[in-house]
């Protein structure tokens, strides 16, 4: 038996515990066994009793508001089980201070985390809060409600039912992040070479509408990770990285980030994968598991993610884990997930054979993408290099599978492989 982040050990009783009573009602249940060393091995507490008493006075007199808490002997050990529930009524407060579980330190919440105990404890939503703008424009909103759902104006009363104007007539956090201009963080997206220090290209959108994020993330992902394959007279999008996966990673990605820390998602775009990582980790009440199998969803964000399923971003609140893995269903290689404590990752890797190329070849292999076949000539003119150049990365892509050479001569092109 180990400490964890649920469970704490106390040899003897001070009021250090005291700390880890509000950490366990602020942010999940958890466990303090008095009479047990930091190995684990039981030394009991003598007259047990007399003890419990004394914890449950400690506990009522000291953490505000009263949390809700179990004690219990086990007459062979005297060993006493303090098991305290996350509460209702956060934040739980010891000398005016609010508690977390850092793996298996208490630590004290910090401002952001006790503003966030704050709102759950008054059951209400950062999203929700007044945004303080008195005029906000919705142009890119009132084009997709236009072309989604056919409403032609973006009135008071249509943004009120989508939750943007509260019921203090005020714009909301939600609507500054539908609207046109706004101050809060958004996309940074980097297409690397052949290593993190070899950036090839980069787009950061932020201050603009999460729903123009979303587009223009969408747009910047077709440009490497799809390409037109020509055969016959019919011309097909092959797609290096399924882009239904993508959309529903991204979406994920905004509409249940935490907005309250001044944090891109981060969008890296590597040769062999694509990461997207979103601040904040899952939403409080969700294990990982029920995250990953898609069991339960719980929105950090309910208004942005009812106008993202109103608009068809989303299909249905919950699926979209599950909707990325049928994604990759018919292919031997799988995305992955990582969550920690501060974001959440995800990796969705190439479906084609990878090629492990130089960032010059990646340049030349681009411009076969779309299917055409083109002279070293043209190769060399459209990428400003000399013909010597442009003659050795051909021959040596040839050599290693990554090109197809056509023609003889003068009529030599080069195509995919």
């Amino acid at each position: 038996m180990k400490e964890s982040r649920s469970l704490e050990f106390k040899q003897e009783i001070t009021s250090t515990f005291l700390k880890t009573v509000s950490a366990f009602a602020n942010f999940g249940n958890g466990t303090i066994l008095f009479g047990v060393d930091d190995q684990g091995k039981p030394t009991g507490i003598s007259d047990p009793k007399s003890a419990c008493l004394d914890l449950e006075n400690r506990i009522n007199d000291s953490i505000h508001p009263k949390p809700d808490y179990t004690l219990s002997i086990d007459s062979q050990t005297k060993v006493i089980r303090l098991e305290v529930a996350e509460g209702r009524y956060k934040p739980y407060l010891y000398k005016g201070k609010a508690y977390r579980r850092s793996d298996t330190a208490t630590v004290e919440a910090d401002q952001v985390e006790l503003k966030r105990l704050t709102l759950e404890g008054e059951n209400l939503y950062y999203e929700s809060l007044p945004c303080g703008e008195n005029t906000l424009q919705f142009h890119y909103l009132g084009k997709k409600l236009k072309e989604i759902l056919g409403i032609d104006e973006v009135s008071n009363d249509v943004l009120r039912t989508l939750g943007l104007i509260g019921q203090n007539r005020k714009y909301t956090i939600a609507a500054a992040l539908f609207a046109d201009q706004n101050s809060f963080s958004g996309i940074d997206a980097v297409r690397f070479g052949n290593s993190i220090s070899e950036i090839l290209d980069r787009g950061t959108y932020a201050g603009m509408s999460v729903l123009q994020q979303y587009d223009c993330a969408v747009e910047m992902f077709r440009r490497y990770y799809q390409y037109e394959k020509i055969a016959g007279i019919q011309r097909e999008t092959i797609e290096t990285v399924p882009e239904t996966a993508f959309r529903e990673a991204v979406a994920n990605a905004l509409v249940h980030r935490t907005w309250d820390i001044d944090a891109h998602i981060r969008l890296l775009m590597h040769p062999d994968r694509v990461e997207i990582i979103s601040p904040g980790s899952l939403p409080r009440g969700i294990t990982e598991d029920e995250y990953l199998n898609g069991f339960i969803s719980i929105l950090r964000n309910p208004t942005i993610g009812n106008i993202f399923f109103r608009l068809h971003y989303i299909e249905m609140f919950g699926t979209g884990i599950r909707r990325i893995r049928d994604a990759y269903s018919a292919f031997s290689v799988q995305p992955s997930f990582r969550v920690t404590d501060n974001s959440v990752c995800i990796i969705l890797p190439r479906t084609d054979s990878v090629i492990a190329a130089t960032s010059d070849q990646w340049k030349i292999l681009e411009l076969a993408a779309s299917g055409l076949r083109l002279s070293s000539n043209e190769i060399a003119e459209s990428l400003g290099w000399s013909k010597a150049k442009t003659i050795r990365l051909l021959t040596s892509m040839q050599e290693a599978g990554m090109l197809r050479r056509y023609g003889a001569g003068r009529g030599t092109k080069y195509g995919r492989a």
